[in-house]
């Protein structure tokens, strides 16, 4: 969706006062922001270059990376959407109408003979345009991936590996693991997909022992994921079915004391830079088996640092959910590897089909989204009712059901306040990861901060006393925390989540770990929200018994299939959705394409 400027402001921020031509149009028109425009035009005073559309084409490849693409499709765009609108900036000599394109014959021919083509600048393959970072990142993905997969297979003994992948994988209802576990067992790199509650971490920890029991020495092995959340849940779950009865003591031991990490720790975060690392080609990770956890939130720069810094004789083992949303920086990567290799290396892609976490309820509406059928969705929505109900959906206009949901978020919090005031951080902890209240948006109506202020002004209500002023500050007993930043310092990554409790007459912020949780003094804390809130692609990684889902107006641009489809799929036992049958539609129907051609590079490389 895009939406036009109107504004009386000569020195509004989002106009490039000094814009002029194309440039100028589609930057009235709400198409690119005042920062595409400065960089397509001061690259092209760099370059020499004064054809307007080589520089609108410029223009919208910054604005797809902005977008989270990692190219753009000149011809399909002049197309789209972004097309319409709403109203012009005020002044701007714009009216309108339809913006006015370049031609497209020819447009994506004379960006590749511009001087900003010859200065690498920007890049032209296979009818995409590029900005040259994500051209050279996209292209070592494709290369990196290519010579793993093309790599003779590593030594194993089949009959060994069969036999104890039977004992940890036993039975029919084990089949479809203990089938990925020795198809990864035997390549050097596995990409194994499958939805929330399939059993991919079981089938992980069920690999690790198959590959363990299989080396006399001890494997190096690095468990890793794109945030501290996700990489806490990866090392618990992989603790966690390792306690299964098909696991023995020596099973155990050989895979004692691993430890999970976030992919910037494992890299080697370097203060002097946001997307290079200690671990690079020339300085190899020392692990004999890197599995990633998570992988849909890999983006396409950090898959680029993960391949070259893993030694090509060591197993890259992938895991994700191809449908939920991808990183929140450029890429889709997860997505294209499964199309891409599916074609080019299909024993590469790996795939888990039966849920096993969830009743039938959230696992039906989750195969319902996959599949987008809106009427499925909605019938499953609404084919039951009560609290006790597994789905639910309510009308933001009913104000009975919206009374529910204050009830319910309400309770939550106070139970979270109630564990905090008793200085016990364990139950604050499990209180917490009983509920998440998911939003689309960080600010307005429907957004994170709006829901974060109206459950502490709730809280204030019922307590009698407004939340934070016993304290003299914001920091309060029971307050749940989101963790925005990375701070290496502190061992603190960007999605932790804890709660303040009471210790004393002190507070202290306590950060739920894998065993045991650490303690902090709130001063020392800097990059942190409020947490009776959180949007769905800080949820990403994390989980909670019951989940309410806050779906934004129909006409929301971030309302997708694959934002809804991971709301929901946070959920173990419960979801409810707010919002109208019309927002359940929209969500289901529209899905967040990102342009990228690392898929067909991947599929049609020769060589």
């Amino acid at each position: 969706m895009i939406e036009r400027f109107e504004t009386d402001d000569p020195h509004d921020a989002r106009f490039a006062a000094a814009a002029t031509g194309l440039l100028r149009a589609f930057n009235a028109g709400g198409v690119l922001t005042a920062a595409d425009v400065h960089v397509a035009a001061r690259t092209g005073e760099l370059t020499g270059e004064t054809d307007e559309a080589v520089l609108l084409a410029v223009a919208l490849a910054v604005r797809a990376a902005r977008h989270g693409s990692v190219c753009v499709d000149l011809a399909g765009l002049a197309g789209d959407e972004v097309t319409t609108g709403g109203d012009p900036v005020e002044g701007s000599a714009v009216d309108s109408g339809p913006l006015p394109w370049p031609p497209v014959a020819g447009w994506l021919d004379r960006v590749a003979a511009s001087p900003l083509a010859a200065a690498s600048v920007v890049r032209v393959e296979g009818g995409l345009l590029y900005l040259d970072r994500y051209w050279r990142e996209e292209g070592q993905v494709r290369d990196d991936l290519l010579a793993r997969v093309a790599a003779p297979a590593p030594p194993v003994d089949g009959a060994a590996l069969e036999a104890t992948a039977s004992r940890v994988f036993p039975g029919e209802g084990y089949a479809e693991q203990r089938a990925v576990a020795l198809t990864a067992a035997g390549q050097w790199t596995t990409v194994l997909t499958g939805g929330p509650g399939t059993g991919k971490t079981t089938t992980v920890a069920g690999l690790l022992t198959l590959l363990a029991t299989a080396e006399p020495s001890r494997l190096r092995i690095a468990l890793t994921a794109p945030t501290g959340k996700a990489a806490a849940r990866l090392q618990q779950a992989v603790e966690d079915a390792q306690r299964g009865p098909q696991f023995t003591d020596a099973d155990r031991a050989r895979l004692d004391g691993l430890s999970a990490s976030t992919l910037h720790r494992l890299l080697g975060w370097r203060p002097d830079s946001r997307t290079r690392f200690r671990h690079h080609r020339g300085n190899k990770l020392p692990h004999d088996v890197v599995v990633v956890d998570e992988t849909s939130m890999v983006s396409l720069t950090m898959m680029a640092r993960l391949l070259e810094a893993v030694r090509p004789d060591a197993r890259l083992v992938l895991v994700g959910d191809p449908d939920q949303l991808a990183s929140v920086e450029a890429g889709a990567v997860l997505a294209d590897l499964v199309g891409g290799l599916a074609v080019r290396a299909p024993t590469a892609v790996t795939a888990l089909r039966t849920t096993r976490r969830y009743g039938e309820g959230i696992g039906s509406l989750a195969a319902a989204l996959r599949d987008g059928d809106a009427d499925r969705v909605l019938a499953l929505l609404t084919a039951e009712t009560g609290d006790d109900a597994p789905l639910g959906l309510v009308d933001p206009g009913d104000e009975a059901g919206m009374a529910r949901l204050r009830g319910r978020l309400l309770h939550h919090a106070l139970a979270v306040r109630q564990a905090a005031l008793d200085g016990d951080a364990g139950a604050a902890i499990d209180a917490l990861d009983a509920h998440r209240l998911l939003c689309a948006h960080r600010e307005g109506p429907w957004g994170v901060q709006h829901w974060n202020r109206q459950v502490e002004r709730w809280l204030g209500d019922s307590t009698g006393t407004a939340v934070g002023a016993a304290w003299g500050h914001d920091w309060y007993p029971g307050r749940p925390l989101l963790v925005t930043a990375n701070d290496y310092g502190l061992g603190l990554f960007n999605g932790d989540t804890g709660v303040v409790v009471r210790v004393g007459d002190e507070l202290r912020a306590v950060i739920a770990g894998v065993g045991e949780h650490a303690t902090y003094s709130p001063s020392r804390l800097s990059d942190v929200e409020t947490l009776h809130a959180m949007t769905v692609h800080k949820s990403q990684g994390s989980q909670a018994r019951d989940v309410t889902v806050l779906l934004p107006p129909a006409d929301s641009p971030l309302l997708t299939r694959e934002l809804f489809y991971t709301a929901v799929t946070r959920a173990q036992a419960r979801v409810r959705v707010i919002g109208t049958p019309e927002s359940v539609t929209a969500a289901v129907q529209r899905q967040a394409l990102r342009a990228s051609g690392l898929r067909s590079r991947l599929a049609q490389a020769t060589g």
